[in-house]
């Protein structure tokens, strides 16, 4: 498995509206990151605060700066430490991986899919409670 090479997938994917934030993750942005939490609609995320409709995508989802522009995009979250758990959990199982076409992937993970899930469980550790 390599390391991620932040393609953004899985933020592009997931970014808009198939995330949710717990309870918790949304009243502790509401009292120290006002800036996370004006996204935020009935327990919900993530909404444009001026028109109140649902964002197609995150709105922390950055694409880096290039230093070539032929180079493709690198994305960066810009709540990286204050991202929701269902983005801390991510990726959780290799099919998951697999079927949103995560360039963690390489050719002897899908051939030995049980001993990849090993390795993507060692990696996430410290991602997961």
């Amino acid at each position: 498995m390599k390391d991620c090479n932040q393609c953004g997938k899985c933020c592009i994917k997931y970014g808009g509206g198939d995330l949710s934030a717990t309870k918790e993750e949304i009243y502790l942005w509401e009292i120290f990151n006002p800036e996370i939490f004006k996204f935020v609609k009935n327990n919900d995320i993530w909404y444009d605060p001026k028109s109140g409709s649902k964002l197609k995508r995150c709105p922390f989802l950055e694409i880096a700066p290039k230093i070539d522009s032929l180079a493709p995009n690198l994305y960066t979250c810009s709540i990286y430490l204050d991202r929701p758990e269902d983005c801390r959990h991510y990726p959780s199982l290799i099919t998951e991986m697999i079927r949103d076409e995560c360039e963690m992937i390489e050719v002897t993970d899908l051939e030995n899919q049980k001993q990849a899930q090993i390795k993507l469980d060692i990696l996430m550790k410290d991602s997961r409670s």
